[in-house]
């Protein structure tokens, strides 16, 4: 039974680890947050599920009434949100390379390959090496700290700057960086990576300022080995009506990188292998309503839904209020 680690905060902002499996979910006992858990195991040598099986289970409860009360949290965090690094790959899955030329090719001359579709085609062709082998080295971008991790069924705050807020429905890796800078895959969440594809349309050299937001997670960590196939719906909702759907697809069948290359290529810098420390790595998505022709606005769902994941992630698009700021000299 696939293991499923969620975390809980009660109505008087009492913290809890929930752990969840087709039988049923469960309170685990004796620990408040995902990431303490994994140090336990880390620290036994164990693995999640031998940690919750150490801390015990108690109450049950029912995990689709406490997301419906927002009583789930994301199913990471730290007690200081700069020690939480966002980062992610793209141009990962097989077909996500149309979408994004279709975005960059008004840029380039017609008769020449596109940056992108030419990352994408290095990705197919040595995107998954063989043991002992180093693989392409995929796309990467860094998105921010744990300060823009917003919690499943809160909004998602686009900066009033911004000339997009859009979805991308994919599968976020999860790591702690043990005492010795060992990086230690927790799971695997949905996510929402959420970006502006306006902005890098005008020129993916700006992709770098279009990642610069904020990000959710779906409710719950899938612990253990990654699934090879995971197919799931990507929906906007519009006053009441679904705007807008479409399936997605990812798990490494369906990904022209391994994730193995993927990590491998993030955390061979020694920056990203600082002990204590929690990563979230979006993996990437092919799926994107922008690259449809959808325009979102203000009040727009955006909903994510994946088996083997139980619980949908849902998150409501806002702007932010114009902010001036200002450089003092000193």
């Amino acid at each position: 039974m696939s293991l499923r680690l969620l975390q809980h905060v009660g109505v008087d902002g009492t913290r809890s680890v929930i752990a969840a499996t087709s039988a049923g979910a469960a309170f685990v006992t004796g620990v408040d947050s995902v990431c303490a858990l994994a140090e336990r195991a880390i620290a036994d040598g164990i693995d999640l599920a031998g940690a919750v099986a150490a801390y015990g289970t108690g109450a049950s409860v029912d995990i689709a009434a406490e997301l419906a009360a927002g009583r789930l949290m994301s199913p990471i965090d730290h007690v200081d949100p700069a020690h939480v690094v966002m980062t992610g790959t793209g141009l990962t899955h097989l077909g996500s390379a149309e979408g994004r030329d279709k975005m960059h090719r008004a840029a380039a001359d017609a008769e020449k390959q596109t940056d992108s579709m030419r990352m994408f085609l290095e990705g197919v062709e040595r995107g998954k090496p063989g043991p002992g082998e180093r693989g392409q080295q995929p796309e990467w971008f860094y998105k921010g700290d744990g300060s823009g991790l917003v919690a499943p069924g809160a909004a998602l705050e686009m900066p009033d700057f911004a000339e997009d807020g859009g979805e991308e429905p994919e599968l976020a890796g999860i790591y702690l960086i043990g005492a010795d800078g060992t990086p230690f895959r927790l799971g695997l969440c949905l996510a929402n990576e959420f970006s502006d594809h306006v902005t890098e349309r005008h020129n993916y050299l700006w992709l770098a300022h279009s990642k610069l937001r904020q990000a959710s997670l779906g409710p719950e960590l899938l612990v253990g080995t990654p699934p090879e196939h995971v197919e799931g719906m990507s929906r906007i909702h519009r006053d009441g009506a679904v705007l807008w759907e479409k399936p997605f697809l990812s798990g490494e069948a369906n990904m022209s990188h391994s994730i193995a290359n993927l990590e491998a290529h993030h955390f061979k810098y020694d920056l990203f292998r600082r002990p204590g420390d929690i990563h979230v790595h979006f993996f990437g998505t092919a799926t994107l309503s922008f690259a449809e022709g959808v325009t979102t606005r203000e009040g727009d769902v955006f909903e994510i839904e994946a088996a083997p994941f139980t619980l949908p992630l849902r998150n409501t698009l806002t702007r932010a209020a114009p902010r001036l700021v200002s450089v003092k000299a000193l």
